[in-house]
């Protein structure tokens, strides 16, 4: 029941992160969102919750990870609540930002409170597998559930329906979970605010750039003060006694390593959630629960790797699903930049879908089992808040670097189309796009298509470099392989 408790908050936390996705069309339409700044619904949740996870797992740490796991699940209620019945896009946005911070709380004392509620060995290892599993998984979930509540009833309801999950979730806490050893400390709040300002400052200076180029002043001014203010947080983190993110953290190798594949990785994995769903929506016409149900092999398949990595790590050790997890997303993502306007859904996107999510899987357990290794119980929260916090700044940062990929192949492609369009076209549809600045499918299309597909290049990428990181960085010891075994390694942790 601990279980189960801990992995429904994970799987509302996280399913929080696409199920708005597929109401983006409806929520662009509602709320007079222009395209590009559509980014920002999914980017206002994502930073603040990377940005803050760092001291959300700290607030466990010091005050109790079980006290933190239920604030920050009301907060998140409260937020869901306010978002869904936002009337413009300002309120949207800050809705959208107040469930970050309470996901940034719920989130990190949750992974703590597998740690420290299950015994090291195949009992963790389980638990990990199924934490794991319900974080790569819940974002098809999401899509799937965001299909269904906006075709039947309407994108509010993506966020509503939180309200009743969040409260079960809070009352059923105290009941089946214990309260978590508290440990003297203080908050970085230095340290949380010029992480988070510098991501937003670095996050907007891509995005800005897809909308006006790169030698925009404000996209230049942009990328300099994130620049600034990332120099300041390493400094404050650096002369802070108990920093928010403890540096020495980044010696050892091996979780060094996995934070910078999880980096990658979630980049590519929130670009390719992010892209397809435009795709199959706007070019290939399915309804918003079509896609949804387009989307739920991804969940299924996550399920199967996760569990293949947490049967075998004991006896391989996690660097070869490291490795393997990362070539086959790289080889979903490749498969996927054949995509164009005359493609199919079970000819050109299942496939590919379903040979990426198999590799994520395999790497979400592993990569969550490397993170938390050697670390005592003490800085559990922070380890743990470190891996979420790359996850979610990582998957910001890159779709944000692929959304500056899609508008800029998507403009040069428009300045293909437009020519021919106006060529062709009636006086009545001149006029039409004389005011609106869009064109008609199939010009339409074929632009998305474009931006589309430049964007899938950049996410292969990404996990090609992770995979790079596995190979060149990861190194796994006897005394690793005997922990996850249920030994006890030599001068044991």
């Amino acid at each position: 029941m601990a279980l189960l408790v801990i992995a429904s908050c994970q799987l509302m936390v996280v399913l929080d992160i696409t199920i708005v996705n597929i109401a983006l069309p409806d929520i662009q339409r509602s709320l007079d969102f222009s395209t590009t700044s559509l980014a920002w619904v999914v980017n206002a949740y994502t930073l603040t919750f990377g940005g803050l996870l760092l001291l959300g797992g700290r607030t466990g740490d010091i005050l109790g990870r079980r006290r933190m796991f239920v604030c920050g699940v009301l907060l998140f209620v409260l937020a869901s609540l306010l978002g869904g019945l936002a009337q413009n896009e300002g309120q949207l946005l800050a809705a959208r930002a107040l469930q970050g911070v309470g996901g940034a709380i719920a989130s990190p004392t949750a992974l703590s409170l597998v740690s420290t509620t299950f015994r090291e060995g195949p009992e963790r290892n389980r638990a990990f597998g199924v934490f794991a599993a319900v974080s790569a998984g819940g974002g098809a979930i999401g899509l799937l559930a965001g299909g269904i509540l906006v075709e039947y009833l309407n994108w509010r309801w993506v966020l509503f329906v939180n309200v009743p999950i969040g409260l079960l979730i809070a009352l059923a806490t105290p009941r089946y979970i214990k309260e978590s050893e508290r440990h003297p400390g203080h908050f970085d709040i230095a340290g949380a605010l010029t992480s988070t300002v510098g991501m937003v400052l670095l996050v907007y200076g891509f995005i800005r750039a897809a909308q006006e180029g790169w030698r925009d002043p404000l996209t230049v001014a942009s990328f300099a003060a994130a620049v600034v203010v990332l120099a300041l947080f390493v400094l404050v983190e650096r002369r802070s006694r108990q920093p928010i993110t403890p540096l020495h953290m980044f010696a050892d190798r091996n979780r060094a390593g996995t934070y910078g594949i999880m980096l990658c990785l979630a980049a590519a994995i929130f670009g390719m959630f992010f892209f397809l769903t435009l795709f199959v929506q706007n070019v290939l016409g399915f309804s918003p629960l079509a896609a949804g149900f387009a989307f739920l092999p991804v969940s299924a398949v996550i399920a199967v790797g996760a569990g293949l990595a947490s049967r075998f790590l004991p006896r391989f050790g996690p660097k070869p699903f490291m490795v393997g997890g990362a070539v086959l997303a790289a080889g979903g993502l490749s498969w996927l930049t054949l995509t164009d306007v005359d493609s199919t859904y079970a000819g050109s996107v299942l496939g590919p879908m379903l040979v990426f999510s198999l590799g994520m899987g395999m790497e979400f357990v592993s990569l969550t089992l490397m993170a938390l290794s050697n670390v005592s119980s003490r800085e559990t929260g922070a380890a743990s808040g470190l891996l979420n916090a790359t996850q979610q700044v990582g998957g910001s940062l890159g779709l944000s670097i692929l959304v500056t990929m899609y508008g800029t192949a998507s403009r040069n492609e428009a300045d293909k189309q437009i020519p021919d369009f106006l060529a062709q076209a009636t006086p009545a549809e001149r006029l039409r796009f004389r005011r609106t600045g869009l064109l008609p499918a199939p010009w339409s299309d074929e632009i998305l298509t474009a931006g589309v597909t430049a964007a899938f290049v950049m996410a292969a990428i990404f996990t090609v470099l992770a995979a790079l990181i596995a190979v060149l960085v990861i190194q796994v010891r006897p005394s690793d392989l005997e922990r996850l075994k249920g030994g006890s390694p030599p001068g044991g942790v």
